[in-house]
């Protein structure tokens, strides 16, 4: 009887720990770039996801997003923009710019290759 109420008790708070990990809010990291008048730039860590996991740009300012893989999983491998047809392989350990057209306002989502992972990209 005790293991049998042990059992429930552990396969409740597996269940519980579930639900949090997709479906809770979680706090993310946003970054507004430092916008010059002719560009402005962000660097991305790739690490068990995207930090910052949202980013703030200007309107009509070009902007460079630096993605940094630090992560050897093949899920983050590439970073997909499907908003602004991207699909850039992230090479690990290297910088890759990514360009980004800000002429339009609105939000963007990217996500790792196999969409699992995102971000957002708000241009203002």
């Amino acid at each position: 009887m005790v293991i049998k109420g042990l059992v429930l008790l552990i396969g409740l708070l597996a269940i519980g720990f579930i639900l949090w990990w997709f479906f809770g809010k979680h706090a993310t990291a946003t970054v507004t770039a430092d916008a010059s008048a002719d560009l402005q730039q962000v660097d991305v860590e790739v690490k068990g996801g995207y930090s910052p996991e949202q980013i703030v740009l200007k309107k009509g300012v070009p902007a460079i997003l630096n993605f940094t893989r630090k992560d050897a999983s093949g899920c983050l491998d590439h970073v997909v923009f499907s908003d602004f047809g991207i699909n850039q392989e992230l090479p690990q350990n290297q910088a890759e710019a990514i360009a980004i057209d800000t002429s339009k306002p609105g939000e963007y989502q990217w996500a790792c290759g196999m969409d699992m992972f995102h971000g957002k990209l708000i241009i203002k």
